[in-house]
């Protein structure tokens, strides 16, 4: 009888043990894990994890929920990083979010996904290419610019109050560091977040410091971020 007690009572400080640890992973947060070049890392106050433009950094070891890739070029859609998947994984390509011109928008219970607007003349077909707009289930919202130039679609933005944005500003593939702060400036971020800064190079600290805006955040490779 002794022992079926003291095996009670340990199972049961069991149990609260793991209820105080789901308890603390949901009252945790956002997190969002800046992997380097155009790879984001969001892990939801849900515990859902999502993968943006998965090629660079670190970090692929978590099992994902959602894998976005704005568009087709290798350093951006390296989905086989990506080894660990929870069951019923969604993989959004650029040609499931633009069909036949029109944009759409995924409701995943935990997020909201938008395909907006992404593409220049030099190297990005604005016609197969796009942008995402994630809105997490409490409102935060984190808008990746992908590879781009200034899109019609950027001044709207400004109305929908986003907390996060990153900015490509490569300046060879994408826009320069002068245009990217005046898109910076039209969609009016909270927090205003240069990323892809030069090709071949996971983060650069002088260019990202070159991103006058208000609002600025430098994240560093590497980093995880709280979104709130």
């Amino acid at each position: 009888m002794k022992k079926l007690i003291s095996g009670l009572l340990s199972l049961s400080l069991l149990m609260v043990g793991v209820g105080t640890a789901v308890a603390e992973s949901a009252v945790s947060g956002h997190r969002l894990l800046y992997q380097g070049h155009g790879s984001l890392r969001i892990v939801t106050r849900e515990g859902k994890v999502i993968y943006v433009d998965p090629y660079a950094g670190e970090g692929y070891d978590l099992a994902a929920d959602l894998i976005l890739v704005s568009h087709g070029h290798q350093d951006h859609n390296a989905v086989k990083l990506i080894k660990n998947r929870n069951e019923g994984c969604r993989i959004i390509y650029n040609t499931d979010a633009l069909v036949k011109g029109e944009y759409r928008t995924f409701d995943l219970g935990y997020a909201t996904v938008e395909a907006v607007q992404a593409g220049n003349n030099r190297n990005h077909d604005i016609k197969v290419c796009v942008g995402w707009l994630i809105t997490l289930s409490d409102g935060v919202s984190v808008y990746a610019t992908g590879d781009t130039s200034t899109t019609e679609q950027m001044a709207e933005l400004a109305d929908r109050n986003i907390h996060y944005a990153f900015f490509v500003c490569d300046g060879r593939y994408n826009m320069d560091m002068d245009e990217a702060i005046a898109c910076a400036k039209l969609v009016k971020a909270q927090h205003s977040i240069p990323y892809h800064m030069a090709p071949g190079s996971l983060f650069d600290q002088k260019r990202a410091e070159l991103f006058d805006v208000s609002g600025r955040l430098i994240v560093p490779a590497g980093e995880e971020i709280p979104l709130e």
